[in-house]
């Protein structure tokens, strides 16, 4: 299983939140591109990263930290938060982005996402952030109505190969991922899905691996220490 440790970007600078709730963010670390070394050198050969304020408002404030992380380090990007057009993806991709993750713009636009898919193939990812079930847009603030496993259905028949889910009770709280929703969606796609929100010890990376999902984000639990990245990396197994 892959472990994806994560940024999140507001307003140039790393921050955590809880619950997705703008109003909790705070900072977590000093340097976007000392802590993506540090990822680095403890092993992980991806990073899961969010452009928080692309995600709310559009507005790509971070552009330039993510392409000096894209061009400077050895990790695979996977970029989430904002985007909502291909002009989006390609300016991604321009910098060396590897994965791009589509948030609200799949709910509000799937002809987007088939676009996406006929152009980038399994370069994109389906972000799916649920709260009781139910999706969540515009930085998740946004009740969309619509139940995250149809949903994920939806995106697998446009041609999705990635699903990054994300329980938004348990982001951010270390109390553990959602895993019988997570059961119930890998029941339900073939998709490779990547969990996220709440992983905290090295047992949820190890129960995580033995549902035999694709990928896990680690966040907060690396931030506030209680999960040990190269400990984690070497429970997940080889990271392809």
């Amino acid at each position: 299983m892959i472990i994806l440790p994560a940024i999140d970007l507001k307003d140039g600078q790393c921050v955590r939140l809880k619950k997705g709730e703008f109003a909790t963010a705070h900072r977590v670390a000093d340097s976007a591109a000392e802590t993506a070394a540090a990822f680095s050198a403890a092993g992980a050969r991806w990073i899961h990263m969010v452009d928080l304020d692309g995600a709310r408002d559009g507005v790509r404030k971070n552009a330039g930290l993510v392409a000096r992380i894209a061009e400077n380090s050895s990790l695979h990007v996977e970029l989430g938060g904002g985007m909502r057009s291909m002009a989006d993806l390609a300016a991604a991709d321009s910098v060396g982005v590897t994965r791009m993750v589509i948030g609200s713009a799949a709910v509000s636009d799937p002809d987007f996402v088939a676009r996406a898919v006929e152009q980038y193939g399994e370069r994109i990812a389906v972000g799916i952030d649920c709260l009781d079930g139910r999706v969540r847009t515009a930085g998740w603030e946004t009740d969309s109505g619509l139940d995250g496993v149809d949903f994920a259905r939806r995106m697998e028949n446009i041609g999705v190969k990635y699903i990054i889910y994300t329980d938004i009770a348990t982001d951010g709280m270390l109390s553990g991922p959602s895993f019988d929703q997570l059961e119930r969606l890998a029941g339900a796609v073939s998709c490779s899905i990547v969990a996220s929100g709440g992983v905290t010890t090295l047992e949820d990376v190890q129960r995580l691996r033995d549902m035999g999902l694709y990928g896990a984000i680690v966040g907060k639990a690396y931030y506030a220490g209680t999960i040990d990245l190269s400990a984690a990396l070497e429970v997940a197994g080889p990271q392809g």
